[in-house]
């Protein structure tokens, strides 16, 4: 499989072109299952090493009209002297000899197929299979067929692997139908059809689910859905029927067909397949959307000033927004903030929120769904493979509202813990606390045992936020149950 991951950087570019000998060459850890095509990073700016057989394929790439596709990252070829300049220190990264090098425009911010929403994952896969219908137009073909290989500015989705690309070769195979299925297929039929959520498969295995899990899954019944026998049954058949032969995953089950005309009618075939998939949230999610209903109206606007009032006094870089559930504060974010990562660990509101900013083409705010008391750790070969959410961008903004008392109650967590974590961030906060008397607090009390929490008091918050951060603004909210509070971590 090959995947690129860290094409990121919210700093604004240099305006000289090319790389520079007093920057050194920052190889991306995340870049190296592709011999022919390795990423890496120098003056600010980053690159893509190509072997001599890496620059023949991108010959032919460049000389379509595919890299003019807004839905491919922004990718050039750099000048002769910038290719010397780096010549020697990409010699470990190409070990055949470096034939090119190749500038890549910056995403916002990385993100990982297991922290999307649904709809995300089904447009990720619906561009893999768009692009490489595209390329076997002319005579190209995708090598691989990996989500790792997609990034999303705000709701769009933009192919980042330029490498993929390869001449299609006599004979050729749809090379990458079996990892389509173990990565983008398999997932999307697991919450489609079973309503088993995808993200814990996808976060603990970096190759996806295997046929014979996805067989183990499926009862007898599946047997007579559209796409489970081909798709899933014989492949796991096959698989079984190799190992037991050759104790290795086999050619028959990556076999789409050899002949150019019928791999296109199995990719579109595919398409159609995948475009027919459909997940809602649950009804609960459509009628109580969004904590901010437990408000009244007052609270409510006061809230949504309080955070206009701080972005706008921006601007800033990058903006988390912890706990945002249906984006309404991830919005009023995107007015002052360059770009906005909204974050919450339940999957309903974020598919919903996903849906509204791609109809409305929004490239300025990030949906994922993500566990904060478990957020997304390093993981991949060495621990560099996959960053972790803090090694993908530090924010200069973070909102936490209606998040406390979920991961303090929720999740037992210590509230100066939780402190302590929001200053880890580095960033300005702006961060609302609920007293124990709040309608929200109180629901999460009632199954809990009497004296448990006895952290969880506005006083001992207050002295925990003193202790890390410089308290600038406090204001009481009129309901008299919820404080805001906007704050910059000491020593910033």
């Amino acid at each position: 499989m090959n995947s690129d991951r860290g094409l990121s950087d919210l700093s604004p570019p240099p305006t000289r072109t090319g790389a520079s000998n007093s920057a050194p060459v920052r190889h991306e850890p995340g870049s190296f299952r592709d011999p022919d095509s390795r990423v890496f990073y120098s003056g600010g700016r980053i690159y893509r090493a190509l072997s001599g057989q890496g620059l023949a394929d991108f010959e032919a790439l460049a000389a379509t009209d595919l890299l003019d596709d807004a839905r491919i990252i922004g990718t050039r070829r750099v000048a002769a002297e910038v290719e010397a300049e780096v010549e020697a220190e990409t010699a470990g990264l190409i070990t055949t000899g470096l034939g090119a090098v190749l500038e890549h425009d910056r995403v916002p911010f990385i993100s990982h197929p297991y922290e999307w929403p649904f709809s995300m994952l089904k447009d990720a896969a619906l561009l893999q299979l768009d692009l490489l219908l595209s390329a076997l137009d002319h005579d190209l073909i995708l090598k691989d067929s990996t989500p790792y290989n997609v990034q999303f500015e705000g709701a769009r989705p933009v192919f980042i692997d330029v490498g993929s690309f390869e001449r299609l070769r006599e004979g050729e195979l749809w090379v990458g139908y079996r990892q389509f299925c173990m990565l983008y297929l398999y997932p999307l039929l697991l919450q489609a059809v079973k309503g088993v959520e995808f993200h814990p498969w996808l976060r603990g295995s970096i190759d996806g689910i295997t046929a014979q899990q996805m067989r183990s899954l499926s009862s007898t019944r599946d047997r007579f859905r559209r796409g489970f026998t081909t798709h899933i049954f014989l492949h796991a058949w096959l698989d079984r029927r190799a190992r037991q032969r050759h104790g290795d995953a086999p050619k028959e089950a990556t076999r789409a067909t050899s002949s150019k005309q019928l791999i296109l009618a199995n990719v579109r075939k595919m398409r159609r397949f995948v475009d027919s998939l459909k997940w809602d949230p649950p009804r609960g999610v459509w009628v109580s959307y969004g904590e901010h209903n437990s408000y009244d109206a007052d609270d409510a606007l006061r809230k949504d000033e309080f955070v206009r009032s701080v972005v706008r006094a921006g601007p800033w870089g990058l903006a988390w927004d912890l706990g945002a559930n249906n984006g309404r504060h991830s919005r009023i974010a995107a007015e002052g903030a360059r770009y906005v990562v909204a974050i919450d660990a339940d999957h309903g509101p974020v598919e919903l929120f996903y849906r509204q900013l791609r109809d409305a083409a929004e490239a300025a705010i990030l949906p994922l769904t993500m566990n904060l008391a478990d957020p997304s750790p390093a993981l991949g070969w060495r621990a560099l493979e996959r960053r972790a959410l803090i090694d993908r961008g530090a924010p200069d903004l973070v909102l936490a509202l209606a998040l406390i008392h979920h991961l303090a109650i929720g999740s037992n967590l210590p509230v100066k813990e939780i402190v302590g974590w929001l200053a880890d961030l580095g960033g300005a906060l702006i961060v609302e606390f609920p007293d124990r008397d709040d309608p929200m607090v109180r629901k999460l009390l009632a199954p809990k045992r009497d004296g448990l929490h006895p952290d969880y008091e506005r006083d001992y918050f207050e002295a925990c936020l003193h202790e890390a951060f410089t308290v600038h603004r406090v204001e009481r909210l009129g309901s008299g149950t919820r404080t805001l509070y906007f704050a910059t971590p000491r020593g910033a």
